[in-house]
């Protein structure tokens, strides 16, 4: 990169979320990029504006009085590139705004080409409306119906090897452009190839002038055996933010300020994540959780390897409205510390949905909520490991091993202590053996995304100039058929000023091992009954632990995490564990 990049330019980077809209601005300080400040503003997308322009520029002008600079000039412009009187450098911007995309798949084999593009689908975060293989007993008719009313934004088809067999596939390709020719213009669905690379350019002459739009992948399975999602992906963002502008044409102008593609958060914080499984390089994965007011994101990286999910009905807004159409209520309020009536909770629940911006106001409505957040990681956990490739499953059904956590979200980033932000997670998310949780406390990951596409030295200077809230680094023994009481674990933190601490912990405690942030440590364990801390069953050693807002915890719980069924012995316990942590 250019000396001058790293010695002079600024960067403003735009957040378009479903509720809010945030303005990150980054600039150079000592020679290294830095995060400056946010503003933020309520997404201006709802009616009578319709037009996210007035979010962003509220959120700028934010911003501007953050940072005591100004941005924009007297005629609401945003000043690119900065001159004297203010201004920045250059721009970047992400959305999750706006309607979720219909999707139909059209795949030839169930268990190969037509799960590829489900998963890819659902990576994007798109609803999937129908789905069509070769082996659908529907004859050609019913299929052509059901296309016709599923109404999709968008088409995802992909089937056979490269230089493989044609005629199957050109056959559901025929389906394609009859029903899109069947539709007026303004319905029609764009298209996204992601199969035999033999016949694509015979799908883009045959289909262009059908569908609204379209895309030509790699295919997602080059071989039946290889699965490669992430080429297809950044293709299927493409095309989601073409249909994205003609809902909200206000996104070309922020393209043309920007010099680079508007692409979807969802997209931009995979990317990141993926990125910083290269970056810190532990041998394990990285995972990303974003739970926001319109989905719970989650993305796992494991080096090049990047898995990516939306879950649309687990989010802390308008989705709670239809939460118990699909979870158990009673499942839910297990995690409830206090003793309140099940319509306490249902109206809580109602009210958020109506209401994603409402703040609790109470201590009792402040519970609910963190309630909710733990059954919503949770629930999403479990799905997010059982779609994971079976080399990166336990047989247990827990998180594979990850280092770090990543965090994001209203509910968690603004929880009112440490405590009650890390036991949500460890609640929700229960990873097992050794790992560290951070907080991404200004929700920059998906921005740090947008921003790689122009100056990939940036996100690596702020990650490493402290944008993560490191919360604590923890250790959780996997156990099974032990009561609680039974000491499990022995440990003893040696650090480096010379001082230690060593504490024997037992089954159903957890118990924590003051680490001031930049301070290091060597953290010796002694696991007892074969339970195994992430070095194996009943494997002792030592590793080193870096200090952090919480220092060392160790979640002696058991991975899954039992609750009592009596209702009083589990309240009495919650309320313990958050008592711990100073929750």
């Amino acid at each position: 990169m250019p000396v001058s990049l790293v010695e002079s330019n600024s960067l403003l980077a735009i957040d378009i979320g479903s509720v809010n809209t945030r303005a990150a601005y980054f600039d150079v300080v000592e020679g290294q990029y830095r995060f400056i400040g946010m503003g933020q503003a309520l997404t201006s997308l709802a009616p009578p504006v319709k037009n996210i322009a007035f979010g962003m520029q509220a959120a700028i002008e934010a911003l501007q009085q953050v940072i005591d600079k100004q941005l924009i000039d007297d005629n609401g412009g945003l000043i690119v590139p900065s001159r004297a009187e203010g201004g920045v450098d250059s721009l970047c911007a992400t959305i999750s705004a706006g309607d979720t995309f219909r999707v139909l798949l059209l795949g030839l084999l169930p268990d190969v080409s037509l799960k590829s593009v489900e998963s890819l689908a659902l990576s994007a975060g798109a609803q999937i409306v129908d789905a069509i293989s070769i082996n659908d007993t529907r004859s050609q008719n019913e299929q052509l119906d059901a296309f016709l009313k599923s109404k999709p934004d968008l088409v995802l088809v992909a089937g056979g090897t490269d230089g493989g067999a044609t005629l199957s596939i050109q056959k559901m390709l025929e389906l394609v452009g009859l029903a899109s020719y069947l539709l007026p213009q303004e319905k029609r669905p764009a298209l996204l190839f992601a199969g035999n690379q033999k016949i694509s350019q015979q799908v883009r002459a045959s289909l262009k002038n059908l569908v609204s739009d379209i895309k030509i992948a790699p295919n997602v399975r080059p071989v039946a055996e290889v699965e490669d999602l992430v080429p297809a992906q950044r293709e299927l963002a493409d095309l989601m933010i073409g249909l994205r502008q003609r809902q909200m044409p206000e996104l070309e102008d922020l393209r043309s300020l920007s010099g680079s593609a508007v692409l979807p958060s969802v997209y931009n914080q995979g990317r990141m994540v993926r990125f910083l499984s290269r970056y810190f390089n532990t041998g394990r994965g990285v995972l990303s959780v974003d739970l926001g007011a319109s989905a719970l994101k989650m993305a796992l990286a494991f080096g090049d390897e990047l898995y990516s999910y939306v879950f649309s009905q687990y989010g802390m807004g308008d989705p709670l409205s239809g939460l118990l159409a699909h979870t158990e209520f009673d499942e839910l309020l297990r995690w409830l510390p206090l003793a309140l009536p099940g319509e306490v909770v249902r109206d809580y629940i109602y009210q958020k949905s109506l209401y994603p911006v409402f703040v609790p106001t109470s201590s009792e409505e402040l519970v609910i909520e963190q309630t909710i957040a733990r059954h919503l990681l949770q629930n999403a956990s479990y799905q997010a490991v059982a779609k994971l490739p079976a080399r990166h499953r336990s047989r247990s059904g827990l998180l594979p091993a990850v280092q770090p956590i990543l965090a994001s979200g209203a509910v968690l980033t603004e929880a009112p202590t440490l405590g009650q932000k890390l036991l949500m997670l460890l609640d929700g998310l229960q990873p097992a053996g050794i790992t560290t949780l951070a907080i991404d406390q200004n929700n920059l990951l998906g921005m740090l995304g947008a921003v790689a596409e122009q100056n990939s030295l940036l996100p690596v200077h702020v990650i490493d100039s402290g944008a993560l809230a490191y919360l604590a680094t923890v250790i959780a023994p996997v156990i099974n058929n032990v009561n609680y009481g039974t000491p499990i674990v022995r440990a003893k933190i040696i650090r480096s000023d010379g001082s230690q601490n060593e504490t024997e912990v037992k089954m159903g405690a957890l118990q924590v091992l003051p680490l001031e942030g930049g301070q290091t440590a060597r953290l010796q364990l002694r696991p007892l009954q074969r339970a195994d801390v992430g070095l194996g069953p009943g494997r002792a050693g030592e590793v080193e632990v870096i200090g952090s807002a919480l220092g060392v915890v160790i979640d002696a719980r058991g991975r899954p995490i039992r609750l009592p069924s009596e209702a009083e012995r589990r309240r009495e316990l919650l309320t313990m564990w958050n008592n711990k942590m100073g929750a």
